[in-house]
């Protein structure tokens, strides 16, 4: 599935915009260690209060290390979510969930493959660790040729009011994929399970950038759906204000304006940047 036949300055920004969905981390931040495995990276400024909470994190060179390599993943766990819950009540952790991701342990390739469990953590403190994180997006296509996008409720912890992808959310821990992205779907844009099942993977990308909370580092794995004739998204969990119907030349519009969360706008470039034979 792709959005139509984008003129060749159009395609140069989706490609663009694909290139610029990961930034480098500046150097002065500091890698977070467990043992010999960097798994996340910190601000200087997040250092200090870091080392006040967490046991067995210290400053060795330019590195933080966290020696808990000889713990169980749930002991891990147990100590670094107590180390986020002291975080919060600095002030330092915002947006708090009460839903668990999983911090895996780093892989060659983790668009290809998944890490073995290190611990599990609040998803709201990934960013001050700089961890990595994963998500689903999905493309809603239209039979009409159009794509269905949300605009985020302005209630949202993060990117408020801007337009997002048909559906998306971040990997609970425990959860696969697929069903991550077919509850999503039901929660977000009221698609039935049956027609949320015609998933299709269209691949993953990495998208790294500083937030005001940290290190965003999230693996967005992307999914494209065909939706029926006549389909009409509903919001049923209240985290989306509206749907709108974008046809190529508007969708390029607002993408070029700068409407959508930036991991959405790299999500529909990975269609939008495509030839129907499948050239990038």
């Amino acid at each position: 599935m792709t959005l139509g036949h984008p003129s060749p300055e159009q395609r140069a920004f989706l490609i663009q915009l694909l290139a610029g969905a990961r930034r480098p981390v500046p150097r002065d931040w500091l890698p977070l260690c467990l043992g010999g495995q960097a798994i996340g990276v910190l601000a200087p400024q997040r250092v200090a209060p870091l080392l006040a909470v967490l046991p067995g994190c210290s400053v060795q060179g330019r590195r933080l290390v966290w020696a808990a390599q000889e713990l169980t993943p749930e002991q891990r766990s147990q100590q670094i979510q107590q180390a986020a819950e002291r975080l919060r009540e600095l002030g330092l952790i915002s947006g708090w969930r009460n839903e668990a991701y999983r911090c895996e342990a780093p892989v060659v390739d983790p668009l290809l493959e998944q890490g073995a469990e290190l611990f599990r953590l609040e998803r709201a403190a990934f960013r001050f660790f700089g961890l990595r994180s994963r998500a689903v997006h999905i493309n809603g296509f239209s039979a009409e040729g159009g794509l269905w996008c949300g605009r985020r409720a302005l209630s949202k912890a993060t990117d408020p009011g801007r337009l997002d992808n048909l559906a998306a959310g971040g990997l609970p821990a425990g959860e696969s994929f697929e069903a991550c992205a077919i509850r999503e779907l039901h929660e977000e844009a009221g698609v039935a399970e049956p027609v949320a099942r015609a998933l299709v993977s269209a691949g993953a990308l990495r998208c790294t950038r500083v937030a005001a909370e940290g290190l965003h580092d999230e693996v967005v794995h992307i999914y494209n759906l065909a939706l029926p004739a006549g389909f009409q998204p509903r919001n049923r969990d209240g985290e989306v204000a509206e749907f709108l119907h974008l046809f190529p030349d508007e969708l390029m519009t607002r993408l070029q304006a700068g409407e959508f969360t930036e991991d959405a706008a790299a999500v529909i470039a990975t269609a939008g940047a495509e030839y129907p034979d499948g050239t990038n």
